[in-house]
C-alpha cells in the first residue's frame, strides 16, 4: 500500500516532487521560421501582429526564391533544347535531363529509369587506363562507364563524328588521375569535372575540342544525331549580286559576265537572287526622272534562268570596297540641295555631316524639290512597281526589301567608317541636324522638362568604350531619367520612320513579300548599357527589350524581319576587347522576332564561309528541337567572286550547304560532296 501511494505521488502532477525526473516536462525543438514569429508574437495583440507581418514577408521571400529558381531551370533547360539539341519535353525535371545525357552518351534508357550500355565500347588506351586502378573481373555490364564526351554548346554533334577524337580517359580513370577521394561529395565531383572541361564562355561557351578542324566530320555540316536533315523545311538559298554590274547611267555592265555568274548559281541549286535597285542610279540626275533601262535588261537575263528575283530598293549610298562593289552616292541632284541645306544628312556632335542617308528629320520637311523625304521613298517605288508590273503579276519577283537607314538596315548611321570608326568604337548619336534638334524641343516639351531639349554631353565618341564615358559606364546616366527620356525619343524617331515608309511600301506592293533588314550589332553586349546598340538607335540595354517594340510595328505591316548576323569572323581576341556575343543578340533577336509571329530570314555578310559557320548558320536556320517548329522563310549570301570559285573547298562547302538548307542530305551525300 504503501509503495503504491508512493508511485500516485510520483505521477501526481500536483505533487512537490519538482527534483523527480518525472516531474521536468520533455525536451521541445526550438522553434523557427512561421513558429518562431508566432511564438515571439503571441504574448500581446501587437506581437501577433509582427508575427503575421514576418509570415507574410516570409512567404513572399519563398516566392521569389521558388521564381527565381524555376526561371534559372527554364533557361537551362531552353538552353539545353536549343544549343544541346536534347530532345526534352516541354515540362521537363531533372530526370529527363539525365537520361538525355545518358542517351547521348550512347547509353540506353528504358521507360523504367534503367539505364545501360549494350555493348562496351572501351579503346586501348582507356583499357589500360582502367586495368591500373581496377581489379582483374570487369564489372557487369550494367556498372561499366562510357568514355563521357565533352558537348559542344555551338552546334550539335553526332556520336560518329566522336571517332577521330582523342578521348583519353573515361570518367572513373578521370577520378583518379585527379586524385579524386572517395569522401568527395557529388558536387565537388562535378565542380572537378567542369574544370578539366575548362569551359571558358560565361554565357554560351566557345568552341569545345571537338570542333577544331581535326575532329569535324561531313555528317556535322549534315544534320543531327541521325546524320541528316531529313523532315526538316524546306529553306529557300538566294544569292546576292555585286553592285557592279549596273553603271552609274543605268546600263547593264557584261551581260556575258553575268550570264556565267548566273551559271554557277544555278549549278549550286539556289533559288533565286538578290539585285539592289539604288536610288543613286534610277534618279540619279533629275528629280522625278527614272531610269530602269539596266535593270530591265538585268531581269531578262535572270529570268532566262528561271531563278527568282528580290529586290532591294536601296535608299542609301554604297562605299564601295574589294568585292567587285562600286561606290554609289546619293542622287546627284539630292547633293547640291545638301551644299545649301546640309541639314538633310545626319550630324553627329561636332557637326560633321554624313551623306549615306537622309535624316529622319526632313521626312515631312519639303526640303526636296517640293517633296518631303517621304515622298520621295513613295515615289520611287511607285515606279519601280509600274514599270515591271509584270514580273510581278507573273511571280518572278518574290519579295522587295524596303531600306529604311545605313547599309539599308533600320538603323542610324552611328558607326561609319569615313568618320574614322574603328571596331569596337560605341559610336555616336546622329541627332544633331536642325530638323532633328526641333524634333527633340517638341518632344521635351511635351514631356514638361525642356531643359532636356538637348542631347548628352558626355557619351564619348566614336572610338570611345563604354567604361570611359560618364554616359554608357555601369549605373551611368544612360539608365537616369534624362538617359531614358532621351533614348526613347531616340529609338521611337527610327520606328516612327520606319512605320511611315512602311505604310506606304503595303500600298505599292500590296501582295508582295515585304522585307526590313535588322543589324547585328553584338560588341558591348555583355555589358550593362549595350552602347553600341543605343547609339545606332535600339534601346536594347540589360533591363530593356529594345527589339520587341520594332517588331512590334513590323507585325503591323506583316513585314519580315531578315537579321544580317551571320558570317562575323572577329577572333576571340576582338570579341573579348569589344565584350562582343554575336551568338546572344542572335538568339534574343530572332526568338523575339518568333514570339510576336513574325516571318524571320538571314543573311550573310561574307562571301565564303568554313564549315563551323556553316554549321552555326544551318542550326540556327532550323532549330531541330523547337516545339512550336519555327525556322527561317528564306537566307541570303553575298555571291563567291570568280577567285573563290576557284577554291574547290569553298565551293563544295557551299554546295553541301545549300543542300542541306533544302532537303535530305544523308551523311553519306555530304560526305561525298566534301571530298569531291
Amino acid at each position: 500500500m504503501e509503495v503504491a501511494m508512493n508511485v500516485k505521488q510520483d505521477l501526481d502532477p500536483q505533487s512537490d516532487h519538482s527534483s523527480d525526473q518525472f516531474s521536468q516536462p520533455p525536451p521541445q525543438r526550438r522553434p523557427r521560421g512561421f513558429a518562431a514569429a508566432s511564438a515571439s508574437g503571441g504574448a500581446s495583440g501587437e506581437g501577433g501582429g509582427k508575427g503575421r507581418k514576418e509570415r507574410e514577408k516570409e512567404k513572399e521571400r519563398t516566392k521569389l526564391r521558388e521564381r527565381h529558381r524555376r526561371a534559372i531551370t527554364s533557361r537551362m533547360l531552353a538552353g539545353l533544347r536549343q544549343y544541346g539539341n536534347f530532345l526534352l519535353p516541354a515540362r521537363a525535371d531533372m530526370n529527363d535531363v539525365l537520361a538525355a545525357l545518358a542517351r547521348e552518351a550512347g547509353w540506353t534508357v528504358e521507360p523504367d529509369g534503367t539505364t545501360y550500355r549494350p555493348s562496351p565500347a572501351i579503346t586501348v588506351a582507356h583499357a589500360s587506363a582502367i586495368a591500373a586502378v581496377t581489379p582483374p573481373p570487369p564489372p557487369p555490364p550494367a556498372a561499366q562507364l562510357a568514355p563521357f564526351p565533352v558537348r559542344s554548346i555551338e552546334g550539335p554533334v553526332s556520336s560518329n563524328s566522336l571517332k577521330n577524337c582523342t578521348v583519353k580517359v573515361s570518367l572513373d580513370s578521370q577520378a583518379t588521375l585527379l586524385g579524386i577521394d572517395d569522401s568527395l561529395s557529388p558536387t565537388s565531383l562535378d565542380s572537378v569535372v567542369v574544370a578539366e572541361r575548362d569551359i571558358k564562355s560565361e554565357k554560351y561557351g566557345n568552341s569545345s575540342p571537338i570542333n577544331s578542324p581535326e575532329c569535324m566530320e561531313a555528317d556535322q555540316i549534315s544534320g543531327d544525331h541521325g546524320g541528316d536533315f531529313t523532315g526538316t523545311p524546306y529553306i529557300p538559298v538566294y544569292a546576292m549580286l555585286p553592285t557592279g554590274i549596273i553603271n552609274s547611267y543605268c546600263q547593264l555592265v557584261a551581260p556575258e559576265s553575268i550570264r556565267q555568274e548566273l551559271r554557277h548559281m544555278k549549278s549550286l541549286n539556289v533559288d533565286g537572287v538578290v539585285v539592289d535597285c539604288w536610288w543613286g542610279i534610277v534618279e540619279g540626275w533629275s528629280p522625278h526622272k527614272y531610269e530602269w533601262s539596266g535593270y530591265r535588261d538585268l531581269f531578262n537575263i535572270i529570268k532566262d534562268f528561271k531563278l527568282k528575283m528580290q529586290v532591294v530598293i536601296a535608299f542609301h549610298e554604297c562605299i564601295g570596297n574589294g568585292s567587285g562593289d562600286m561606290p554609289i552616292s546619293l542622287p546627284k541632284w539630292v547633293l547640291e540641295i545638301g551644299k545649301d541645306n546640309q541639314d538633310i544628312f545626319f550630324t553627329d556632335r561636332e557637326g560633321r555631316r554624313n551623306t549615306e542617308c537622309l535624316s529622319w528629320g526632313i521626312d515631312k520637311e519639303r526640303v526636296l524639290k517640293g517633296r518631303t523625304g517621304i515622298e520621295v521613298c513613295f515615289d520611287l517605288m511607285r515606279s519601280f512597281r509600274l514599270e515591271f508590273s509584270n514580273l510581278f503579276d507573273e511571280g518572278l519577283i518574290a519579295a522587295v526589301e524596303i531600306g529604311l537607314g545605313a547599309s539599308g538596315e533600320l538603323r542610324y548611321p552611328s558607326y561609319p567608317e569615313r568618320m574614322g570608326w574603328r571596331y569596337p568604337g560605341i559610336g555616336e548619336f546622329q541627332c544633331y541636324d536642325k530638323y532633328m534638334q526641333q524634333n527633340l524641343r517638341q518632344a521635351a516639351k511635351l514631356r514638361g522638362h525642356s531643359f532636356w531639349a538637348r542631347g548628352p554631353d558626355n557619351a564619348g565618341y566614336y572610338n570611345s568604350r563604354p567604361h570611359e564615358t560618364g554616359f554608357f559606364c555601369d549605373r551611368g546616366d544612360y539608365d537616369s531619367y534624362y538617359g531614358r527620356f532621351f533614348l526613347h525619343w531616340y529609338s521611337q524617331t527610327l520606328i516612327d520612320h520606319a512605320d511611315q515608309v512602311l505604310s506606304l511600301a503595303d500600298l505599292v506592293f500590296e501582295g508582295t513579300q515585304i522585307v526590313v533588314k535588322i543589324p547585328s550589332i553584338y560588341w558591348w553586349y555583355k555589358t550593362a548599357s549595350h552602347a553600341a546598340e543605343l547609339t545606332a538607335g535600339y534601346h536594347n540595354p540589360t533591363n530593356q527589350d529594345g527589339y520587341s517594340p520594332v517588331f512590334d510595328m513590323l507585325k503591323k505591316h506583316s513585314a519580315t524581319m531578315k537579321l544580317v548576323c551571320f558570317g562575323s569572323q572577329a577572333s576571340s581576341q576582338e570579341n573579348d576587347e569589344g565584350l562582343a556575343d554575336p551568338e546572344g543578340l542572335t538568339w534574343q533577336v530572332i526568338n523575339a522576332a518568333w514570339d510576336r509571329g513574325l516571318t524571320v530570314s538571314a543573311e550573310s555578310t561574307l562571301p565564303c564561309h568554313d564549315r563551323e559557320m556553316y554549321i552555326r548558320i544551318l542550326e540556327t536556320s532550323k532549330p531541330r528541337n523547337d516545339p512550336d517548329h519555327h525556322h527561317l522563310s528564306f537566307f541570303t549570301y553575298h555571291q563567291l567572286q570568280p577567285v573563290l570559285m576557284q577554291r574547290e573547298i569553298c565551293y563544295s562547302e557551299l554546295d553541301n550547304f545549300v543542300r542541306c538548307m533544302h532537303v535530305n542530305l544523308s551523311a553519306g551525300d555530304a560526305t561525298t560532296a566534301i571530298e569531291a
